[in-house]
């Protein structure tokens, strides 16, 4: 340690350390906008110079190195006089506009300007003329800057990337790409530093978000994931090759990443930042080969398991709500026992989702954790009143999903030959007859129809069809779910009515019109205009309903119901209209996604352990996170290294049986994950340390 005084106040600070840095971590602030503490210091703005016992003219304080017994002055006439120089310098080719600029408020030049009460009256005011790109996520107007350098240090020096340069045009110097290049065509990682420590927003996002939106707007995969899974976190580690430790994260927030990695909805996906470069990460597959390859099962001995607390929990519904609800309480010190209606646990990644998709050996392997560590797991006992088993528990939970099909009002709905998607998928899964004939068609447009569909096609059906009212590119299913669907011959008829079911001892044939345009009236009422004369007849002996689902709790059973017979609760609660009874996932939702369920679990299992007396923290860390290297380095192509698709079943060898179609990204699983852009690194940069943060 050194020991100084600056003006007149001793501090001690590290060897090696800036009188710049020595001043600001002790409170005393100095003018600097190039200077900033993970990049090495050019001493370019000239605005923290400062004076010491023995020197002959200021010097910057940044490169200055802080030595035991001086003395330095941060103040002077002259100091004051070199300062407002500096800084007329660096306005005279600054644009004079404050306001309309997209980082006004939060500009560090601004701050500093208003701090040295600071104008370029003085100068010979100029416009810059400088090569513009347009660029995806990253917005360069570099008008706007005043060549501090930390974007050239950050790309270089902290992330070791080197796209960013001094470039020189007609006498004019600007930072840039070489040979002017856009950012893709120069292996641009696309990581933010730039932007992050540039002082006035002459490199900034291309979206624009206030100080609370900025973590969920930089880092969308974690804010999207309806469980907020550490995304960037665990797929650092698979790029690492380092599956235990990924495995691990992911089992924080995601009890099942086997059955997840290949059935998620992955909105983390869908919003990936990659995805505005060339195409998004494949973050489901990632997670699949995480907790395929991990050997060391980290997540298992790390667990989490407080002292037993004496209360019991009583959960309805062996799903992916239920399960999940059930491992938390256990891990909080309850007593928790399930209670499931049909012979095995898992619900619909048993039931509903085909086995081509969802392997039943994944489910049972995942879902038999909760027995593992001491969940007392009771299949085959329905509960019909959940209000009864209050006498032998401290708390119930509902989740009983939607196990329910909806039929729709037409005519012929109740024929023989016509189906619901529950039914019929929950019959397949179990080997049962399932009441399907040759010539089938589905009513739907969800990933529950195409399932309805290409099951038909692997059960036999000579001709599936299936109708929906929306068209085709605008229909909720998977985009790999329509692909596939069409390689195993399933015909669509998008942008149809559903007219009636012909036959009449059993269907016959399916009655649809061809939808012209569909208008909300004055009244807010739904109209459809069909096509004059469009109607036809689809020779058919079976039809599904694919389009909607219920709950199977029945208006007798205690508590106050909502629309299709969910469970009616509190706002921003878990909680039902009977005290000790709570629900969550499909059950109080309507049918959603395996992640949004387990997302609602977490947040029953929280609420209910603060019922029964805890705490209602059921967070846990699984592995005791690594520190994060800046330097992500350089990558030839970066930003056209294309996305790794998983290894598919050929039509033809798949569509006649229930083995699973895809075999996951193997190999290329690192690779993969290499192509992320680690947005999260990004908040690993310190903040900017204005003069505001030191006044008062």
């Amino acid at each position: 340690m050194v020991t100084l005084k600056i003006d007149g106040k001793t501090v001690s600070v590290p060897e090696g350390t800036s009188v710049l840095e020595a001043a600001l971590q002790n409170g005393i602030y100095i003018p600097h906008l190039c200077h900033h503490p993970d990049l090495p210091d050019l001493a370019s703005c000239r605005l923290c110079i400062v004076e010491f016992d023995g020197s002959d003219s200021p010097v910057p304080s940044c490169t200055l190195e802080a030595k035991e017994g001086m003395d330095v002055r941060t103040r002077s006439e002259k100091i004051d006089s070199l300062r407002s120089l500096a800084m007329e310098l660096l306005l005279a080719a600054h644009p004079a506009e404050c306001v309309g600029c997209p980082k006004f408020g939060r500009c560090e030049l601004q701050l500093l300007i208003q701090y040295m009460d600071a104008s370029a009256t003085r100068m010979r005011m100029r416009v810059k003329r400088v090569p513009t790109n347009e660029n995806p996520l990253l917005q360069h107007e570099m008008l706007r800057c005043v060549l501090c350098g930390r974007c050239v240090r950050a790309c270089k020096d902290l992330r070791q990337v080197g796209v960013l340069r001094y470039n020189k045009q007609d006498l004019e110097v600007y930072v840039g790409t070489l040979h002017n290049k856009l950012l893709a065509d120069s292996d641009c990682r696309f990581c933010g530093a730039c932007a992050e420590v540039c002082p006035t927003g002459a490199i900034r996002d291309i979206l624009n978000y206030n100080a609370t939106e900025k973590r969920d707007t930089l880092i969308p995969c974690v804010a999207h994931c309806p469980a907020h899974a550490e995304v960037p976190e665990y797929v650092r580690y698979c790029k690492l090759g380092e599956y235990a430790k990924a495995n691990a994260v992911i089992h924080e927030k995601l009890p099942f990443p086997e059955c997840l990695g290949r059935v998620c909805n992955h909105k983390c996906e869908l919003n990936c930042r990659h995805g505005d470069i060339n195409e998004s990460v494949s973050i489901r597959e990632i997670k699949r080969a995480c907790a395929e390859k991990d050997d060391q099962l980290l997540w298992k001995k790390n667990a989490k398991q407080l002292p037993a607390t004496g209360k019991k929990v009583c959960v309805v519904g062996g799903g992916p709500a239920g399960l999940t609800a059930a491992i938390l309480l256990k891990k909080q010190g309850h007593d928790v026992t399930v209670f499931e209606a049909l012979p095995k646990l898992g619900g619909q990644l048993q039931y509903g989702i085909p086995a081509y998709r969802l392997p039943r050996d994944v489910v049972d392997r995942e879902t038999s954790y909760a027995a593992e560590i001491g969940v007392e797991i009771r299949c085959g006992e329905r509960i019909e009143n959940p209000v009864d088993m209050l006498k032998d528990f401290d708390a119930v939970l509902i989740a009983t999903g939607t196990h329910s099909g909806t039929r729709l009002p037409v005519e012929g709905s109740k024929l023989p030959g016509v189906l619901v998607c529950t039914d019929f998928l929950r019959n397949a899964s179990m080997g049962k007859e399932t009441g399907m004939g040759k010539r089938v068609i589905v009513l739907g447009a969800g990933n529950v129809a195409f399932d309805c569909a290409r099951t038909s096609v692997r059960l036999g059906a000579e001709k599936v069809y299936l109708a929906c009212r929306k068209a085709l590119k605008d229909i909720k299913a998977d985009l790999e779910e329509i692909e596939q669907a069409k390689e195993e011959g399933v015909e669509f008829l998008d942008g149809r009515t559903f007219d009636a079911v012909v036959g009449t001892d059993r269907a016959e044939g399916f009655k649809l019109s061809k939808i012209a345009r569909t208008y909300t009236d004055d009244k807010g009422k739904s109209v459809v205009e069909t096509v004059p004369d469009s109607q036809e007849t689809v020779d058919v002996d079976t039809v599904i309903f694919a389009v909607g689902q219920r709950s199977g709790l029945k208006p007798e059973c205690g508590l106050e119901l909502g629309k299709a017979n969910c469970v009616a609760v509190k706002d921003n609660s878990c909680a039902s209209s009977v005290e000790g009874i709570f629900a969550c996932g499909d059950a109080v939702t309507g049918t959603k996604s395996v992640v949004e369920a387990i997302a609602s679990a977490r947040k029953a299992a929280a609420e209910i352990d603060l019922f029964l007396g805890g705490n209602g923290d059921i967070r846990e860390v699984l592995v005791e996170r690594d520190a994060h290297d800046p330097a992500i380095g350089h990558i030839d192509g970066f930003a056209k290294i294309p996305r790794n698709e998983p290894a598919i079943v050929s039509p033809e060898d798949r569509r006649t049986n229930f083995s699973q179609i895809s075999s996951g990204l193997c190999d290329k699983a690192c690779e993969e994950a290499g192509r992320c852009l680690q947005c999260d690194l990004r908040f690993d940069i310190a903040p900017a340390r204005p003069w505001t943060n030191y006044q008062g």
